[in-house]
């Protein structure tokens, strides 16, 4: 399951690998990759009820799951409240974590609202990150419900056997941050912090990272 913004093919090493071993299913969720646009902005639990039609539609029974970031949140949203509908569980620099907000990001925020009521096209160029200016409108939206949901409660409710992989250099969620509260909240977890990687670790020492999955999934 991919991050924002990307698409399946991002796992390409990983579906060559376990392709030799299980049966692998990629898919590219709603406004992303190959499927169908959005017609209304999504939170987290849309892309949670959404994959819950897709596993059916595939016929997935109880399958191991691998999430990058973005897939990440709807992994934990989904298995809190349906941990029987999957098996193991692989978080690779898993996001959901809600930062309490800085006296300069709040004052932006004010900012922002301020000049969207009078100057709606301006504020859009000129606030939010780079990923979130490359968006169109209803995506924006969505984003939106996605990064303000904070999953704590969530994770605290995985039953599942989970692995937590994090790139020792990933700035976009740091394992010291991200990671190291997952694996706190998540009962039994393990987190595993690769060496020279970042954010799409798996991607970056493709080797190394199959053969830490390999060693879980094996387990």
């Amino acid at each position: 399951m991919h991050g924002y913004g990307s698409k399946k093919e991002s796992f390409y090493y990983q579906t060559e690998f376990l392709s030799k071993s299980f049966r692998v299913t990629a898919p590219d969720f709603l406004g992303f990759g190959c499927s169908a646009p959005l017609d209304e902005p999504w939170g987290v639990g849309g892309y949670a009820d959404w994959l819950i039609r897709f596993m059916c539609a595939a016929k997935l029974d109880c399958p191991h799951i691998i999430a990058h970031s973005f897939g990440a949140r709807v992994a934990v949203k989904l298995l809190a409240e349906r941990g029987e509908i999957a098996d193991k569980l692989i978080i690779t620099g898993g996001a959901g974590l809600v930062k309490p907000r800085s006296q300069q990001y709040i004052r932006r925020v004010n900012a922002y609202r301020r000049v969207k009521k009078f100057f709606p096209r301006f504020a859009e160029r000129h606030y939010g990150s780079e990923e979130y200016k490359k968006l169109p409108p209803l995506m924006r939206e969505s984003y939106k419900k996605i990064v303000n949901e904070d999953l704590k409660a969530y994770a605290a409710k995985i039953k599942n056997k989970t692995l937590l992989i994090y790139g020792e250099n990933d700035t976009v969620t740091p394992f010291n941050e991200e990671g190291n509260t997952f694996n706190s909240l998540i009962c039994g977890s393990q987190l595993k912090i690769m060496p020279d990687c970042g954010h799409f670790c798996f991607s970056e020492n493709p080797a190394l990272f199959n053969k830490i999955i390999t060693e879980f999934l094996s387990d």
